[in-house]
């Protein structure tokens, strides 16, 4: 069927196709703008993708540019400006210091005899990081080492240590046991023990020390960093297991020898008077004694006892532990104390040893009544009697006479109330108190001896001023020192001051050689020779209170030859039986005398001094009791005498010598009672 005019339909053109190109030519035109736009926005991409990428480039490369920046100046400060510490820490973890311990030095006596020197002995040591079987290890060592097998184990167990102490300064054979062990790790390093050939001789004395070698007591810490000399030191260089390095860095610093100390004592001397003191307290049944010979002309201690005894019989050396009492420790003295008010009146020109005074039995003073302890009528005795008879009564009035800011001035002036420096720790000054804290019976107390406190060794000086002549001449205990060089150094005392005059020391000595001739030190005496000296038997103050108890010190002080003295001694005996010093301590002083003049050589003066004018009638007692040993023991004299008090003293120049004048009649003398 033919189409009809409705059914024509135009006939579609087909489009031409022309060839594209990036700028869209050949695309029909609104085609042709599209492409053109998204051309321009990648392009604009493009581009912008462009200048990105080159902003991070550069934010990149700054960044490098920084951090190489920072790695060069890190570098830089490491490898230049830091090096050496850097270097030191890296060494530090290789290099190990090892301190090396200087050898103590020696103490010898006076001639050279060795009292206490230094010895190697082997420290057993191990390495933790090396040893295997600590527990192992534990088990042989401890029966041999002598040490608890618990505790080597956890020593050898510390494995963040590459040294542990074992067993220190352990003897040759202990040293050799170890060796046959053959344990891997455990090894040796010697050190100097400390070893004191005359065994407990002059034990207080000389002191002790510690595992460490250093000073613990006595001369041993007086002196410690003159003995110990300068520790050394070995660097070395080991691995990260604490074992050397071979052919690694080394380096020694060698320790110095400490200097020797050569002592003024007299081994041969000290090691008699030990003796002989010793005797006398197991005989007397005391607590103890002390005892101390010195050169009179030089002041050098040639020899320094401490005894310690039960109270029943039995007597020891005291140990290196305990007290240097000759030193350290301080009593009443008693009577021995006399010879300073004595000595102050004469030098005051307040009494001559010839002055007569009558001296009754009993002294009232204030609320306390002093007595002799023997009773007697008034007797019309010299100053010289009152000495030899050890009246405390005519001491008193003696004292009395001088006053007591001039007898204070004279205590001090030989030495009490101050510290004799002689170079040993511990020493006190002892207990003086000024006159303006005295009591109102200090004035019957302090001329007696009680009342106050010394050392031995300061009691020693008053009798060494008076043989000297009147000069103070400071004690000393070291003569020398000897460095590491063998360089000797003599260690100087302080200078010697005058005390009383030449002519009155001479009248002191004559009277104190009454004493020993014919008064209650004559148990003193050395044969063939004229002896000085004066007994003394004081109370004990109560500890913790006023007043005395009923035990007491006896003691004997004096020098000899008493024409040209060479040698002094002090004994004290502590609580001895019988109680009196002319008893127990003189005979001590005779028998060391005797000893010491022969081992000095010193032959007796060919011709002896004249007796002193007025010798005594009888003798009486010290202050407090009678030598006599029928005489039972003293009554308490006081209730209200001091004993010696803690108080603050006061040093002030030299008081006016008193005006009181010497007189040769017959007086009498009252205390006025005064409040001090």
């Amino acid at each position: 069927m033919a189409p009809g005019p409705k059914d024509k339909r135009p006939t579609p053109r087909t489009p031409r196709v022309r060839a594209t190109t990036a700028a869209g030519v050949g695309l029909p035109r609104p085609n042709r703008r599209m492409a053109a736009r998204r051309a321009k926005v990648q392009a604009g991409r493009a581009a912008t993708a462009g200048r990105l990428t080159g902003r991070r480039a550069m934010a990149l490369l700054v960044v490098l540019s920084l951090g190489l920046s920072a790695v060069i100046l890190r570098l830089t400060q490491v490898q230049a400006v830091s090096a050496a510490q850097y270097e030191k820490l890296g060494a530090n973890q290789r290099i190990r210091k090892i301190t090396l311990a200087a050898e103590r030095g020696a103490i010898f006596d006076r001639n050279g005899v060795d009292l206490a020197l230094s010895v190697n002995q082997q420290t057993v040591w191990a390495n933790p990081k090396v040893v295997t079987d600590p527990a192992g290890y534990a088990a042989k060592l401890a029966p041999v080492l002598g040490v608890d097998q618990k505790t080597l184990a956890d020593r050898l167990g510390q494995k963040q240590h590459a040294f542990v102490y074992l067993a220190r300064k352990v003897d040759d054979t202990t040293a050799e046991a170890v060796k046959k062990l053959a344990l891997p790790g455990v090894d040796f390093v010697p050190e100097s023990k400390r070893f004191y050939p005359s065994g407990t001789l002059a034990a207080p004395l000389l002191g002790n020390v510690g595992i460490d070698n250093d000073g613990l007591g006595g001369l041993e810490v007086q002196y410690d960093k003159k003995l110990a000399g300068k520790p050394g030191e070995l660097v070395v260089e080991q691995d990260p297991d604490g074992r050397r390095i071979p052919q690694g860095y080394s380096h020694l610093e060698p320790a110095v020898r400490g200097s020797d100390l050569i002592l003024s004592i007299d081994q041969s001397l000290q090691y008699e008077l030990e003796r002989a003191l010793m005797d006398a307290v197991g005989a007397a049944t005391a607590k103890g004694g002390l005892a101390i010979v010195e050169d009179t002309r030089t002041g050098s201690i040639l020899a320094m006892a401490n005894i310690t005894g039960d109270g029943a019989g039995a007597a020891r050396p005291s140990g290196q532990n305990e007290h240097n009492r000759a030193v350290t420790d301080v009593y009443e003295p008693g009577s021995t104390n006399k010879v300073i008010t004595m000595s102050g009146a004469i030098e005051d020109g307040v009494v001559t040893p010839e002055t007569r005074l009558t001296v009754p039995d009993k002294l009232p003073m204030a609320n306390a009544v002093f007595e002799d302890h023997e009773p007697h009528p008034p007797i019309n005795w010299s100053v010289t009697d009152i000495l030899v008879n050890s009246s405390n009564v005519g001491t008193i009035m003696v004292g009395q006479k001088l006053g007591k800011v001039r007898l204070d001035h004279y205590l001090r002036a030989f030495g009490f109330g101050q510290k004799t420096n002689v170079g040993f720790p511990g020493e006190p000054a002892g207990l003086l108190l000024d006159p303006d804290h005295w009591y109102v019976t200090s004035m019957g107390t302090v001329p007696i001896g009680n009342g106050l406190a010394v050392s031995a060794l300061q009691m020693l000086q008053v009798y060494v001023t008076v043989a000297n002549g009147g000069m103070y001449k400071p004690p000393k205990l070291v003569e020398a020192t000897i460095d590491a060089d063998g360089v000797r150094r003599p260690v100087e005392a302080a200078p010697p001051h005058r005390v009383v005059s030449a002519e009155t020391a001479g009248k002191l000595s004559t009277m104190l050689t009454q004493v020993v001739q014919s008064g209650t030190g004559t148990n003193g005496a050395v044969p063939g020779y004229l002896a000085a000296g004066k007994t003394g038997t004081a109370r004990k103050p109560l500890e913790g209170a006023r007043g005395y108890s009923g035990n007491y010190v006896a003691s004997f002080v004096g020098f000899v030859p008493a024409q040209d003295p060479r040698l002094a001694a002090v004994i004290v005996l502590d609580e001895p039986t019988p109680i009196y010093g002319g008893q127990v301590s003189a005979p001590v002083f005779a028998r060391i005398m005797q000893y010491a003049l022969r081992l000095e050589r010193i032959p007796p003066p060919a011709t002896a001094p004249p007796a002193a004018a007025g010798g005594p009638t009888h003798a009486l007692d010290e202050s407090t009791a009678n030598d006599d040993p029928n005489v039972p023991a003293p009554a308490t004299t006081s209730t209200t005498a001091p004993a010696a008090a803690k108080a603050p003293s006061k040093s002030s120049p030299s008081p006016p010598k008193s005006t009181s004048k010497a007189t040769t009649t017959t007086t009498t003398s009252k205390s006025s009672g005064s409040k001090a």
